[in-house]
């Protein structure tokens, strides 16, 4: 057995950290290839090639599947998923060039503890921790998934194992959203009923100094709403013969930057508040002009709102918005002009969908002169994200109707992460009492269910708990739908799979302090989750 001890283990883990996989850089290109290698030395896969497969996500990236069916007429599976790309290393500074390698960052940290944070000296004084980018979050998740594929190929479950990894979690979710049809392909080739989909994302503390240990049987959801705001240009000597775009983002993201408001609360569990991601004008060079064109694009998640309800949340705050520029505009103006003795003008803002925004587009110009501009702007993508096209698409058919100005345009841009929460399932609230149970017997670690996942992870492709109508608002007012991003959305229909997530014991993901507690995961959860596959299997 190669993947079963902590010894093991944390060296696999190790090698698969040393792969810089990065989202969008070749080491995540190269790192499957690897992990196919390494699966293939299993003598199981020796005589079952096609059961392990290198499959492509139609942009140069390639997710991985392995299947291990205890006999040909067993349906019952359990799909392992887990992602390999990792966030880029530049928050690491002095420490950037050694934070892919693990042994030695982490024995370089031991040696300055004391320019090491306090909050973190004190896991310091154990030897329990791995430091380095991707050890937590969540190549350890994908080591646990190896060693239970090794376990299935010796034949301890009664059942079939499916291991997935996949690439551009951290990013589109490419990696996910291609493998989904894949697993319908599957089921139906080799005859596979789907009992679970089971994830190991690392525990996220809920707030700072949670010491919780977390089973997850849900993963929160997640939309990027952007406001576009198309003011009025004019000389900066006449700044109010006109309307600043960012004194306009600026207010929005006054109202809606952490507006509690937006938060859910489910079962006691709350949402995290809106944040923002993106603050720009969209002027291309200085001068005096002001720049009357800004955008601004939110974090916003999700957990069992509607579309409609987010998008009439949005829409309402747009328009509350529009009304304090205007007043903020004038109560200026009036002042201004009790200075030089003129008259105040005052302003009116439209706020519109982008959806309504095209097809006032389409009315005043034609759908072919639409059709052609935003041809024109995919064909010239250059390099540019998904992001960065959704926001110059918007651009370009404001500018088209920059009569209906001032105006700010509500829009969505990718990814979307539907919210996905199987704690209403008879079989997933037996599997994790029977796991809160074990685990506090078996390991003394108490386990407290948490109904969504607060990082975000790809869960969220395995169903779809919203009807396909619902989405529309959602697929209308998304630029970049159909037109270079999407999701299988006939599929995860099809799909519609029971969700867990079981994961080690880790800190500051994301951060240069990213750590891993090495006996919990390798130790503990690897006991854990083959308990529960025990269990499920039973079922």
């Amino acid at each position: 057995m190669k993947w079963q001890t902590t010894q093991q283990l944390k060296q696999l883990l190790c090698q698969f950290v040393q792969c810089p996989s990065v989202s969008g850089s070749q080491a995540e290109v190269l790192l499957p290839q690897y992990i196919v290698e390494q699966l293939s030395t299993l003598d199981y896969f020796r005589e079952n090639k096609e059961h392990l497969q290198l499959n492509p996500t139609g942009d140069g990236r390639y997710f991985v599947t392995a299947l291990v069916k205890k006999s040909e007429e067993i349906r019952d599976t359990i799909v392992l998923i887990s992602h390999f790309d990792v966030v880029d290393v530049q928050d690491y500074g002095t420490w950037k060039e050694i934070a892919f390698s693990p042994e030695e960052l982490t024995k370089r940290f031991y040696e300055n503890k004391e320019s090491i944070p306090k909050a973190v000296q004190a896991d310091l004084e154990t030897d329990e921790w791995l430091f380095g980018r991707g050890v937590m979050d969540m190549k350890c998740g994908l080591v646990l998934h190896m060693s239970l594929i090794e376990q299935a190929c010796s034949g301890k479950f009664n059942g079939n194992l499916l291991l997935l990894t996949v690439p551009d979690e951290e990013v589109n979710s490419a990696g996910m959203r291609a493998a989904v049809p894949v697993l319908l392909e599957m089921a139906e080739k080799y005859k596979l009923n789907y009992k679970l989909v089971l994830n190991s994302e690392p525990m996220f503390p809920r707030y700072p100094g949670d010491q919780t240990n977390y089973v997850y049987t849900g993963s929160i959801g997640k939309v990027l709403p952007g406001f576009y705001c198309y003011g009025k240009e004019t000389h900066v000597g006449e700044p109010l013969a006109g309307l600043n775009g960012n004194f306009m983002a600026a207010q929005i993201i006054n109202e809606l930057e952490l507006n509690t408001d937006f938060c859910e609360v489910f079962s006691g569990e709350v949402s995290p508040p809106p944040t923002n991601l993106i603050q720009l004008d969209l002027k291309e060079e200085y001068s005096v002009q002001i720049p009357h064109r800004a955008v601004t694009l939110f974090n916003l998640f999700l957990q069992k709102k509607s579309m409609n309800e987010v998008i009439s949340s949005l829409l309402e705050l747009a328009k509350r918005s529009a009304k304090l520029i205007e007043e903020r505009y004038y109560h200026q103006a009036v002042r201004f002009a009790q200075l030089e003795r003129s008259t105040p003008q005052s302003l009116s803002i439209n706020v519109f969908t982008f959806a309504e925004l095209r097809g006032k587009a389409v009315e005043m110009f034609g759908l072919e002169k639409v059709e052609q501009i935003e041809k024109g702007v995919l064909k010239n993508e250059s390099n540019k994200d998904d992001r960065e096209l959704t926001i110059e698409l918007v651009d370009q058919l404001v500018i088209l109707c920059k009569d209906l100005a001032p105006m700010i345009v509500l829009f969505f841009a990718p990814p979307y992460y539907p919210a996905v929460n199987s704690s209403d399932d008879p079989m997933i609230q037996r599997i994790v009492g029977q796991l809160q149970e074990y685990a506090e017997k078996k390991q003394g670690v108490s386990l407290l269910q948490q109904h969504y996942f607060g990082g975000i992870s790809d869960l969220s492709y395995v169903g779809l708990q919203q009807p396909l109508s619902s989405l529309q608002l959602l697929t209308d007012n998304m630029p970049m739908w159909n037109r270079g991003y999407d999701l299988p959305l006939d599929a995860l229909k099809k799909l519609n799979v029971p969700v867990l997530n079981i994961g080690p014991l880790g800190r500051d993901a994301h951060k240069w302090t990213e750590r891993l507690n090495v006996p919990f995961a390798f130790e503990t959860v690897k006991d854990l989750l083959g308990y529960t596959i025990k269990k499920i299997f039973e079922e």
